[in-house]
């Protein structure tokens, strides 16, 4: 059974944007050698995070975003959360599983019945 989830990172904003790249490239692989398709990658910006936060002996005030759009099985999601939880370089780490959208089938034009709808405006 595979799921699509977002994983989420918040990223040390002092860390400079060959860092950044470097931790995306870890996490990324990481995915991808537990079976998951990664499908999208974005930068959601540096910004100030909701609260201060204490990781790897260090106090954040701001943290750059990124979403992962992937799909895979459920079992990675706990070693991935130990994965970046270990990474001195992630602040906080979220994976938000997808509602499966089901696509319904066009059963063609249906037919009207004419008489009925001219007896019901007579009425």
């Amino acid at each position: 059974m595979w799921m699509q989830q977002s994983s989420s990172m918040e990223k040390a904003s002092n860390a400079q944007k060959p860092e950044t790249a470097a931790v995306l490239k870890r996490t990324v692989e990481a995915l991808m050698e537990r079976g998951a398709v990664v499908r999208n990658l974005e930068n959601l910006g540096e910004r100030s995070l909701p609260y201060k936060i204490s990781k790897h002996k260090e106090r954040h005030r701001r943290g750059g975003y990124f979403l992962i759009d992937l799909e895979g099985p459920p079992s990675i999601v706990s070693t991935m959360m130990d994965h970046l939880g270990r990474d001195i370089d992630v602040i906080r780490r979220t994976f938000i599983k997808h509602p499966v959208s089901k696509t319904e089938e066009c059963s063609g034009i249906i037919p009207v019945n004419y008489e009925d709808k001219l007896i019901a405006k007579k009425k």
